[in-house]
């Protein structure tokens, strides 16, 4: 792993000297530090001093400076004014990047990853099992503590913690034989988990019509959203929910109603759910979704972020509002391959900057947008190749980013999660 780390920076060196030389566009002042009282921008947490230049090159017209200090926290500063020598004291740890009013190329390298996947769960080889050190289908994941992996092992029928760097994972949840079930103790089909900040476990067991609260290191679980065996399409059943979100402020829950085509809101300890967006039925229209299986929320904008998974689009849909807002593929439908179009999104995941990541499913790769803007980059696997190798992914379902901007990859049909590393 510490190679292809090392691969990682080697790539983004030479991407940048090649591809956004910074000291072609603007003067660019090492070992220095910038002491200013003009109007600072934003300040952010990031890990690399191109990644902050970056920001202020193409994410903010009215940014001049980026100031990169290792040392400090947040580490990125970005500034309206610019500077000139004067305004320069000598700093060991930071890096100061004066644009003067250019800026980067229209796609600039905002991040980079290793093309190159690790199989952190799973056979590498794509061989499917119920053995303590294989999956079957994994479809969402979630980071818990203590370097911990949190897999939905769908066909499986359970969820398993996965420490990083173990070959073998543990059951949490569900009969860690495999055996399908509707009761408290065992599941059919998981998809998507989501943990508290004590590692209890939110997750819909979709063919079982239900959302289920498991507490951490408990032996059975609770019904908490849903009847138990029972589709429907009332305010308190689902049919075949997929993916869900938890508000950690206020302990709410949303849950996408594939086949119903809606997003449900339930509010802690309610026996009954609201419908925030959808409902109207499948369809292209902007009242409706299509099979909504992955969403995120976005508590900037106090939106949700949804994979419309037949529409072949990711939509806004502000909480309270009555429509969505399109952000990236086709009003109309249209699948492609594309760097503007989607062929069956699943798992969407946003940054601490508002950058979103999509799996792509049918495409076989994870698409990176950056915020604002609808056209993306291949981050993960090749675009319409589906393959077993590590550059590859086979119907990717889930993406999750970790505090470093690392990728966790449910590779779907290849039966593991693949790590790809940020550089």
């Amino acid at each position: 792993m510490a190679y292809l780390y090392l691969l990682c920076i080697y790539y983004l060196i030479w991407t940048t000297r090649t591809n956004a030389s910074l000291s072609t566009i603007g003067n660019v002042y090492y070992n220095m530090r910038y002491n200013s009282t003009d109007t600072i921008i934003t300040s952010l947490t990031v890990k690399y001093q191109v990644v902050c230049a970056a920001q202020c090159a193409n994410l903010f017209v009215n940014c001049n400076t980026a100031v990169f200090d290792s040392l400090a926290i947040p580490q990125c500063s970005l500034y309206s004014g610019r500077i000139t020598p004067a305004n320069l004291t000598v700093s060991i740890s930071t890096i100061v990047y004066d644009f003067q009013q250019s800026k980067l190329p229209a796609t600039p390298i905002l991040h980079g990853w290793n093309k190159t996947g690790i199989t952190v769960a799973g056979a590498s080889n794509g061989s499917a099992g119920k053995a303590a050190n294989l999956l079957s289908q994994p479809y969402g994941t979630a980071l818990g503590s203590s370097n911990s992996l949190y897999i939905a092992d769908f066909a499986n029928n359970r969820i398993q913690r996965w420490l990083i760097n173990e070959s073998n994972g543990t059951t949490v949840a569900g009969l860690s034989n495999a055996t399908a079930g509707a009761s408290s103790v065992a599941l059919n089909m998981p998809v998507s988990v989501v943990l508290d900040s004590n590692d209890n476990m939110y997750f819909t067991d979709k063919i079982n019509h239900r959302v289920v609260y498991w507490a951490n290191g408990a032996s059975s679980g609770t019904t908490i959203a849903g009847i138990l065996g029972i589709s429907g399409s009332t305010n308190n059943t689902f049919n075949r929910p997929n993916g869900i979100a938890r508000d950690s402020s206020t302990g709410t829950l949303y849950i996408s109603d594939v086949h119903n085509h809606r997003i449900m809101k339930y509010l802690l300890n309610a026996s009954s759910g609201i419908v925030v967006a959808g409902g109207n039925g499948a369809g292209t229209g902007i009242t409706q979704l299509y099979y909504p299986f992955g969403f995120t929320f976005d508590s900037s904008s106090n939106s949700l972020l949804i994979a419309n998974y037949r529409a072949h689009n990711i939509v806004r849909w502000v909480l309270g509002a009555s429509s969505w807002t399109l952000v990236i593929g086709s009003l109309t439908g249209l699948s492609g391959s594309t760097s503007t179009l989607l062929n069956q999104p699943v798992g969407i995941t946003l940054d601490s900057m508002g950058n979103i990541y999509v799996a792509d499913s049918r495409n076989h790769r994870i698409q990176f947008f950056v915020a604002g803007q609808s056209n993306g980059i291949t981050i993960a696997g090749v675009t319409g190749l589906s393959g077993n190798s590590q550059s590859q992914l086979s119907f990717p379902y889930w993406v999750t980013i970790d505090d470093q901007l690392n990728l966790y990859v449910s590779d779907y049909n290849n039966n593991r999660v693949q790590l790809f590393l940020h550089c």
